[in-house]
């Protein structure tokens, strides 16, 4: 089904939680790893889709720092699955710049390795800008925002009264980027799963119950249609952002 959505108001940032691997495969009977080899299947479609469309921030939960209580067997299939996937070339057929956000510490030496070699061998692409949310959670990266802002205190750097929205925005790990327009959910839950808390302030929030290995170009067609015709207020009233758009 084909979608009318306007071209001129495409999202700038998108962000989506990519839910329903382990689902979709046990629907099939197969491991819960295969669900997640095909959902890297469809991170290729739609990242290709997004850049298409002009997209300029692509963000993908993909562990949380939730996910490493997860049985050891599945988090070590998923590191592997992390380490063959970024040699995939989709980052330089589609003129994609590659960020990873998250604990990363926590991560095998051979992932943060990858990690950061396929962060400096993408760092000149232009089109869009991939980040990856691994070993990643909101509460985790707004704790490590307030330790920063701890150590400025410590150190006279800053006092008390410096600490207001803007600096606490500037400590996020997530700071490099604007935050998202449209964030979307796949697999039928509805909740935000610790993502982005703080940069989903206002974002339009989009629930769909397909599993993310079937989420397909025209899923994404249709959560933009969707985000495009909602009107974003920001706290102000339906009279004002009309009045403003007259």
């Amino acid at each position: 089904m084909a979608y009318d959505i306007d071209n001129e108001r495409i999202p700038q940032h998108i962000a989506i939680i990519m839910d329903g691997n382990g689902r979709w495969a046990a629907q099939r009977g197969k491991e819960r790893s295969y669900g997640h080899q095909a959902g890297v299947e469809a991170v290729r479609r739609i990242t290709a889709e997004c850049t298409r469309l002009g997209v300029k921030y692509l963000t993908l939960y993909t562990f949380s720092t939730e996910n490493w209580s997860r049985p050891a067997e599945e988090v070590a299939a998923l590191m592997g699955l992390v380490l063959s996937s970024l040699e995939d070339e989709i980052f330089m057929k589609n003129n994609v710049r590659f960020r990873v956000v998250g604990d990363i510490a926590r991560l095998p030496e051979a992932v943060r390795r990858k990690l950061a070699e396929t962060e400096a061998h993408t760092a000149l692409n232009s089109a869009m800008t991939m980040i990856v949310a691994l070993s990643y959670s909101s509460r985790w990266e707004i704790t490590e925002a307030a330790r920063t802002l701890v150590r400025q205190a410590i150190e006279g750097k800053i006092t008390a009264a410096d600490v207001d929205e803007k600096l606490l925005s500037q400590s996020l790990a997530m700071a490099f980027l604007p935050d998202p327009e449209l964030l979307i959910r796949t697999g039928g839950e509805l909740r935000l799963s610790n993502f982005l808390l703080w940069q989903a302030a206002y974002s339009e929030l989009y629930f769909c119950d397909t599993f993310w290995p079937d989420f397909s170009e025209d899923d994404l067609h249709r959560a933009i249609a969707v985000y495009q015709q909602r009107q974003r207020r920001f706290g102000k009233t339906e009279r004002q952002i009309e009045d403003g758009e007259n």
